[in-house]
């Protein structure tokens, strides 16, 4: 790499009517992200500053001003328009121009990189990011002389017989000097069928000027895929997931069956974790060294500590901390609580909203009540100290406080203080009616 200055142009102006959604294509997402946020990361990876979105109206408001500079496309008038409509954002800019389509998540910041390398070792004006997949689609077909020099770009709706047989196509991925970029988008016309300025012509401009063009072949045709239907979308996802599993499992995380776990990039496993399968990991979750994931369980935004187990099915919502060495069982769900070290919540019960000790052992069945009774209050919490023992059944009706070494009887539900040592109790005492039975049936 070199120092030239390198901003980025997204463009992410269109609706994606193929997806048959109200939803642009655009801001689809994709294990925890947007469609355009991966291409986002990508070009921020690869070094790209300022990065400038090209939205349509209806999405200029989607985008992080803090994150990315958002420049609109008023009107559709095709991909030329639509870099053209960044210009001004990009006035002091006097380096390169990464220009990025935003329906291309498999993007790879790597490849990014190796692209601007080629575009600088071969000094070139305008370098094109291409590929050669086994079926080029109606993908634009790249032209080269017989020197092998890159000449025009032609859409594939656009292409003779002859230029629909080029194997090589254009990923809609390029980098130019910004000297040359701007002159030449200025020269479009609108000489094709659907009447737009195709930022295709860009290349046959700065050729016929005596400009260079070189192009960058993708070493795997699927980074470059454009996503354009749910179906597509899907593909995406599963080259995404095995992506990061596949880095997790170099690193020396334990993931039972890949194809049916999905962890989303933003969370952390340490090595010797281990992932059975049907699990979803989400969000900020992370996962400690020895902690063992059960099958089918949903983890979103929560700290899992070293050795700790989880599951089957069980749903840790945003919030949960797990101590070392402790367990969240079958059918448990846990919201807003800290679980202390060697704590154990067996199975069925929701905890939420709720903080206990180390060495706890909470009885089957649990669930704390932490329901606000008026609009506008927080929720209760539940304290739960240390060496508590609580029985099958167990309400918790907040706020209310378990003290150290206490014991909960079963079938109780709790709504005052139990103060250290002490056993709670709260229930009716069982009554034993004789021939009750009999006496029904006889009348």
């Amino acid at each position: 790499m070199t120092d030239t200055p390198l901003a980025a142009v997204l463009m992410a102006g269109g609706l994606g009517t193929r997806m048959r959604s109200a939803v642009p294509k655009h801001l689809h997402p994709i294990l925890g992200r947007r469609m355009v946020d991966w291409i986002v990361e990508a070009g921020r990876a690869a070094g790209a500053a300022p990065i400038v979105v090209v939205a349509s109206p209806a999405t200029r408001d989607e985008f992080d001003a803090g994150s990315v500079q958002v420049a609109v496309q008023e009107t559709a008038l095709g991909t030329g328009d639509a870099v053209r409509c960044a210009r001004a954002s990009l006035a002091e800019h006097v380096g390169d121009v990464l220009v990025l389509s935003g329906d291309t998540p498999l993007l790879t910041p790597e490849l990014l990189r190796d692209l601007v390398e080629t575009h600088h070792r071969e000094g070139a004006d305008a370098t094109i990011l291409s590929a050669c997949p086994p079926d080029p689609r109606v993908y634009g077909r790249i032209v080269r002389d017989a020197s092998g020099s890159v000449t025009k770009i032609v859409e594939g709706t656009d292409a003779s017989d002859d230029e629909q047989k080029i194997g090589e196509i254009n990923s809609s991925i390029y980098v130019f000097r910004s000297s040359a970029l701007w002159p030449a988008l200025e020269q479009l016309e609108p000489k094709n069928v659907q009447g737009e300025l195709y930022l295709t012509d860009a290349i046959e401009i700065i050729v016929r000027a005596g400009g260079k063009v070189a192009a960058h072949i993708a070493a795997d045709a699927r980074e470059t895929d454009g996503v354009n239907t749910r179906a597509e979308l899907a593909h995406a996802a599963a080259i995404l997931r095995d992506r990061i599993n596949e880095a997790h499992m170099l690193a020396g995380v334990t993931i039972v069956d890949p194809q049916t776990t999905w962890i989303e990039p933003t969370v952390e496993l340490e090595a010797d974790a281990t992932i059975q399968p049907f699990t979803y990991l989400r969000g900020a979750t992370r996962v400690s060294a020895g902690a063992e994931i059960g099958a089918n369980t949903v983890a979103i935004d929560a700290h899992i500590g070293a050795n700790a187990t989880i599951g089957p099915f069980c749903y840790l919502r945003p919030g949960t901390v797990l101590g070392e060495s402790s367990k969240a069982g079958t059918f448990v769900e846990i919201k807003n609580s800290r679980i202390g070290d060697r704590t154990k919540v067996p199975h069925l019960s929701y905890i939420g909203d709720a903080e206990i000790g180390e060495d706890t052992n909470i009885g089957a069945g649990a669930i704390t009540a932490n329901f606000a009774h008026k609009p506008g209050l927080p929720k209760g919490r539940t304290t739960i100290g240390r060496n508590v023992r609580t029985a099958i059944h167990n309400g918790f009706v907040a706020p209310v406080t378990i003290g150290d070494g206490a014991w909960i009887g079963a079938g109780s539900v709790i709504t005052k203080d139990v103060p250290a040592d002490a056993l709670g109790i709260a229930r009716a005492r069982q009554e034993n009616k004789e021939g009750y039975a009999a006496r029904r049936r006889d009348d």
